[in-house]
């Protein structure tokens, strides 16, 4: 097999001497390229290197116009920046347009050398050794708590990729993607190969509790701050400092919130509730939501400075449907484990089980499975969890590609009506409570939880009352 070719792009002929040198050591085929225009002229007159080292800083072309009209050529090209200038905003930049990884000058020949091999090498991701490959090209990273990170489709190993590069870089991530996709187990990654892995990682869901009580959850209380409060208590922030911080829901925090965690993102300080002095804390921000970002900052429902300061780096993890190669996998990992915690044998995972799952829509994702996985070992009945399945996708519109044209019969009117009749009751209570969602919750007798899924289920949003008026004159 013939060694790799490298086209080694750098403005400083002595850099360029030294690094073609540690290169061929290696075995490496070299070629190299004192701009960015001739590396560009080099690419459209000969065939595309295994992989081209392209340094940061250069005049004329600098290396990020040169990352980025080398991807226009060959979309696929795998290229690794070096730069004595450690600017995480040009680190960001390179990876959002397709660099493979990047190291900063002087670097040692060990790092060096692992930089490229894992460019040149897709299975070999990053140094982590907890990453350990299932079969053929899936990798698994084992983040505790039985919990894991796999990646067996193209998406999920393009985002595994990124994750890796991410992690090294002290930025703020957002998180996209529909309920139960793997957004925590995503953040959990990216903390465990990040240099903040030795420290804490607070996780905080803000959809769980009410505004006063998620304020006091994040950053705290002095004593007598509120009935009850004996004495302070530090909050989540705090106890992530050094460390990493994950917002869960962030989309339904409330705005006099958002504004405070806006300042928090931007100097590091903040005071606890009934403090008078600032707390400085350096805890890596990362947010999660499954709502459309878009659609909340038109509503004002999302502050659209927290948004810009929350995506240096976005990730959208894509639902189970669209990579389903990894339900086969995920079904064998899902039973040894659970097998495992509830001490009892794994059962057999057939040929027409597998058929079944991969049919099934699973709009809650990895967590839908993960509970199918427990019900068929509890039950130890294969043909009752396979019919419940297909009950759920003929009940309503969870079956994968399923028609919404035509007449749905009685059972789908039935449906659309209470569905109906549950929106505008809901609407009405939260109308009445001026879109205070605890008193709502209250008025409704159910729990604030559940209100926040009735909103998201419905759609429901302040302008919404007026939609109901006119339908119901309407009808």
């Amino acid at each position: 097999m013939s060694a790799p070719n490298i086209l080694l792009v750098d403005d400083e002929p002595s850099v360029l001497r030294y690094t073609k040198t540690l290169l061929e050591i290696e075995n490496y085929n070299v070629e190299t390229a004192g701009s960015g225009e001739e590396a560009l002229q080099r690419m459209t007159r000969g065939p595309a290197p295994n992989l081209i080292i392209l340094d940061m800083v250069m005049p004329g072309m600098d290396g990020l116009q040169t990352l980025e009209n080398c991807k226009k050529l060959h979309p696929e090209q795998k290229v690794v920046m070096i730069s004595c200038v450690n600017d995480t905003n040009r680190v960001v930049q390179a990876i959002k347009l397709g660099a493979s990884d990047y190291v900063t000058k002087p670097f040692l020949s060990q790092q060096f050398q692992g930089a490229i091999r894992k460019a040149l090498n897709p299975a070999v991701l990053n140094r982590m050794q907890t990453a350990a490959p299932v079969k053929g090209s899936e990798l698994v990273d084992d983040l505790d708590d039985d919990l894991f990170f796999l990646a067996a489709s193209p998406a999920m190993k393009q985002i595994r990729a990124q994750a890796a590069l991410i992690a090294k870089v002290n930025v703020p991530v957002l998180l996209l993607g529909e309920s139960g996709v793997g957004k925590e187990i995503l953040a959990r990654l990216i903390h465990k190969m990040s240099i903040r892995a030795h420290r804490p990682m607070a996780k905080v869901n803000c959809a769980a509790l009410p505004a006063d009580l998620l304020e006091s959850e994040l950053f705290g209380y002095e004593a007598g701050a509120f009935t009850g409060a004996n004495k302070s208590k530090p909050g989540k922030f705090e106890m992530a400092h050094k460390g990493t911080i994950l917002l869960d829901e962030i989309g339904e925090m409330s705005a006099p919130l958002q504004a405070k965690l806006l300042h928090v993102l931007q100097d590091g300080t903040f005071s606890r509730l009934g403090g008078r002095a600032n707390v400085t804390v350096d805890a890596r921000v990362l947010a999660a939501t499954n709502i459309d970002v878009k659609k909340a900052i038109a509503e004002r429902r999302l502050r659209e400075d927290l948004y810009y300061r929350l995506n240096a780096f976005t990730v959208t993890v894509p639902p189970l449907r669209e990579r389903r190669e990894e339900i086969p996998i995920l079904l064998r990992y899902y039973m040894n484990n659970f097998a495992r915690q509830f001490g009892k044998n794994a059962l057999p995972i057939s040929d027409k089980l597998v058929q079944e799952c991969m049919r099934y829509a699973w709009p809650g994702n990895l967590r839908e499975l993960g509970n199918f996985v427990k019900r068929y070992l509890v039950l130890e009945d294969e043909n009752q969890v396979v019919d419940e399945l297909h009950i759920k996708s003929k009940d309503g519109s969870m079956e994968d590609g399923a028609s919404s044209s035509g007449h749905g019969g009685l059972k789908a009117l039935v449906r659309s009506l209470k569905d109906d009749a549950e929106a505008r009751e809901i609407q009405r209570a939260l109308d009445d409570s001026n879109w205070n969602r605890k008193v709502a919750a209250a008025d409704l007798n159910i729990s604030y939880k559940a209100l926040l899924y009735k909103i998201k289920q419905h759609g429901l949003s302040p302008a919404g009352s007026r939609e109901f008026g006119l339908r119901a004159k309407a009808n």
